[in-house]
């Protein structure tokens, strides 16, 4: 447990030297003055316009920079031989990816406590802490399966496409599965095959749709309900990814 403690607390501060904390007050700044300037041009609803353009365009720069650290950092300590050094050591190769798996969540923390202050300007603090909350889930998500990522294609650019990839997909599942069924009646063969492949998908992966929804912010409909629907999702997820990172990384020969 120290050994991973250690691991999780130099790779935050990798993070923190990388100008990463700068950069997420660059991005939100950006963010903010775009949100306020078309608020100015709308004519109706100009609040709600600027929490929602916020919500959206804050959460994809939390899961892209998160992603990107991730992948990036794990490329650079494998050509570093970082890693290599590591496993040589005395210690379970458990210890290094819980250990990294721990500094890249409480890396997550900063993007999502960040973000959620400012959603307080635009909900109530149930409401703000709720979309925080399940903020913090999704970067846990995206941070586990870009470790397994990182882990399992070595290069850079192929993690950073299939992480990309699985949450794009995971965030579209729902509205592919309303739009499957919705036709279902008058769908051909191929067409319900598709269907149903599309369901077994969502038996795989997590629902990212349900999470940090824009609505709770503008029309403050979020409750426990959601929170129990967030952790559930989250933690089945992570531990998924985590056990599948466990089983690359103890399958091959350093």
């Amino acid at each position: 447990m120290t050994a991973a403690l250690v691991i999780a607390r130099y790779t935050l501060l990798e993070a923190l030297r990388n100008r990463l904390l700068w950069l997420l007050l660059l991005v939100l700044a950006a963010a903010v003055c775009a949100g306020g300037f078309l608020g100015q041009l709308a004519l109706t609803e100009s609040r709600q316009l600027q929490a929602a353009l916020l919500a959206a365009v804050l959460r994809l720069a939390a899961v892209f920079l998160v992603a990107t650290f991730v992948v990036s950092s794990m490329a650079r300590e494998a050509a570093d031989k970082g890693a290599e050094l590591l496993l040589a050591l005395a210690l379970p190769r458990a210890v290094y990816v819980l250990g990294k798996l721990a500094g890249f969540a409480a890396l997550a923390l900063l993007p999502a406590l960040l973000f959620g202050a400012v959603a307080l300007a635009f909900a109530p603090f149930d409401q703000a802490a709720l979309w925080a909350a399940s903020l913090l889930g999704e970067l846990w998500i995206v941070a586990a399966f870009s470790l397994l990522c990182s882990l399992t294609l070595s290069q850079t650019l192929p993690a950073l496409t299939a992480a990309g990839a699985f949450y794009l997909l995971a965030r579209v599942l729902g509205t592919l599965q309303l739009l499957g069924h919705a036709g279902a009646a008058q769908a051909d063969a191929g067409q319900r095959w598709l269907t149903r492949g599309i369901d077994a998908l969502a038996l795989l992966l997590p629902h990212l749709d349900a999470f940090a929804r824009t609505e709770w912010l503008l029309y403050h409909t979020g409750g426990l309900a959601d929170l129990a629907n967030v952790a559930a999702q989250t933690a089945l997820a992570v531990g998924l990814l985590t056990a599948a990172a466990l089983f690359d990384l103890y399958r091959k020969n350093l």
